[in-house]
Parts: structure tokens; C-alpha cells; sequence
């Protein structure tokens, strides 16, 4: 694995997700003077639980997730604006996603897991899933190879580059081998959470909420952990170097 990291990229399907699955994570890596980069599939126009119209809601979605990225740290988001509910791991989407690795030439990428979590199926969205599966293959081989995709090179410039690590959010509890505690971060994690009221506004309960679940992951995963950690977000770890 690479050390240090400097450079980080997140790659996630709809504003929401990277702050309800790994903000504390990202909060902490801000923190230790990694430059966070965000890659947006789609921009989240079917969501929402408002009378927000249809067509305001995905430039809403899209300043609820530059506000919630600013209250951990990070100014770099680039918006695929894939239509929402209908991402698929297409060559045009991994072409769309080997760009930004080129661009950022992160040492890690933090993505969705392309499999299915079973225990809580919402996080299994097709979309998080199609976009995880996407990411893994502008990981591998998209983005080192400078034969792929190769107007990325002769038309933009964009040099050929090799990712080492990649994170997977969501993933199979028997996948998780890698927690992060967040306690230090829960402040900043909520605030990121609180900054997308479309999506939050109307859950009165949602901090508990999350509490609770990454306490549970705390207990789960205990033994990845050094020792007494409270609250913890888990991640699958690959070596893609």
C-alpha cells in the first residue's frame, strides 16, 4: 500500500452517498493533508422528498453536495451528470471515470462495492453498484493503459496512470478488512450529512440513526480495529497496484 498518501479521489453515484457512507473517512484523510477529489456519477434527479420540480432538483443536489464536501475539506468535484436510476458500467462511463483518475492521479480511489449487501439492500442501489463496478475497471485496466480509451491521451493529454490502492464502501461484511474510527469526525461527518436537506431534512432521528449503525459496525469489526473505538466506518481494501 502506498505511503504516504497525498492524493485521494472518491468516486460515488448520487450526491449523499459519499457523505452517508464515508465522510468520517474522508474527514480524517483531509485532515492529514490528503487532497480529497470527488467524481459525481449522476446528480441525484430522482431523489428528494419535497415539491422540489423535477428539473431544479439535480443543480440542488449538486451545491448540497459542494456544501457538504466544503465541511470536510474538499473543493475538487467533477459532475458526470449520468442520468439517475439508469447507470450501467458502460465503456463510455469507464472512459468518463479513467479521465478523472488521469487527471487527479490519486494513490487511492474510494468507490462503491460492486457487490450485493444483502443485510441492508438500500446500499445496494444498482446505481452504487453499477458505478462501483465502473470505477474497479477505470482502476484496472482503464486508467494505466495507455491503449485504452485512447482519446484520453492523443486528444486531452491525459498520461496513463496506475492506482494503487482502491476502497469499497458497501461492501459484504465477510469483504470488510480495513475500519476507520470516526469518532474524532462524527461533528464533521453530520454537518456534511445536515448540508444535503433534500435528502435529510425530514429525518428527525438521522444522527441516532447513524449512530447506531456505525456502532454496530464498531462491535462487528472489532477485531480490525486497534482497541475501543465506539464508532467506525468498515471498508473492503484492494491492492491494485
Amino acid at each position: 500500500m502506498p505511503d504516504p498518501v497525498s492524493r485521494a479521489l472518491v468516486v460515488v453515484a448520487h450526491p449523499d452517498d459519499v457523505d452517508f457512507g464515508s465522510a468520517g473517512t474522508v474527514a480524517a484523510w483531509t485532515a492529514a493533508g490528503i487532497a480529497v477529489s470527488y467524481c459525481l456519477v449522476a446528480s441525484g434527479d430522482a431523489g428528494g422528498f419535497d415539491d422540489t420540480p423535477r428539473d431544479a432538483m439535480a443543480g440542488l443536489r449538486e451545491d448540497e453536495q459542494r456544501a457538504a464536501a466544503a465541511e470536510l475539506g474538499v473543493t475538487d468535484l467533477t459532475f458526470l451528470r449520468w442520468a439517475d436510476g439508469e447507470v450501467t458500467p458502460s465503456l463510455p462511463l469507464r472512459r468518463d471515470i479513467s479521465r478523472v483518475i488521469r487527471r487527479v492521479r490519486p494513490q487511492r480511489v474510494l468507490t462503491q462495492s460492486p457487490e450485493y449487501f444483502w443485510e441492508r439492500l438500500g446500499v445496494s442501489h444498482p446505481d452504487h453498484r453499477a458505478t462501483g463496478e465502473a470505477a474497479l475497471a477505470a482502476v484496472y485496466p482503464d486508467a494505466r493503459n495507455p491503449f485504452a480509451h485512447p482519446e484520453l491521451l492523443a486528444d486531452e493529454g491525459l498520461e496513463a496512470w496506475t492506482v494503487p490502492e482502491t476502497w469499497l464502501m458497501g461492501c459484504p461484511p465477510e469483504r470488510v478488512n480495513r475500519v476507520v474510527d470516526v469518532g474524532p469526525t462524527l461533528s464533521a461527518k453530520f454537518a456534511a450529512l445536515r448540508a444535503h436537506r433534500s435528502q435529510t431534512a425530514h429525518r428527525d432521528d438521522l444522527e441516532t440513526l447513524i449512530k447506531g449503525f456505525l456502532a454496530r459496525n464498531a462491535e462487528r469489526y472489532a477485531s480490525l480495529a486497534t482497541g475501543g473505538e465506539e464508532y467506525v466506518e468498515a471498508f473492503q481494501v484492494v491492492d491494485t497496484a
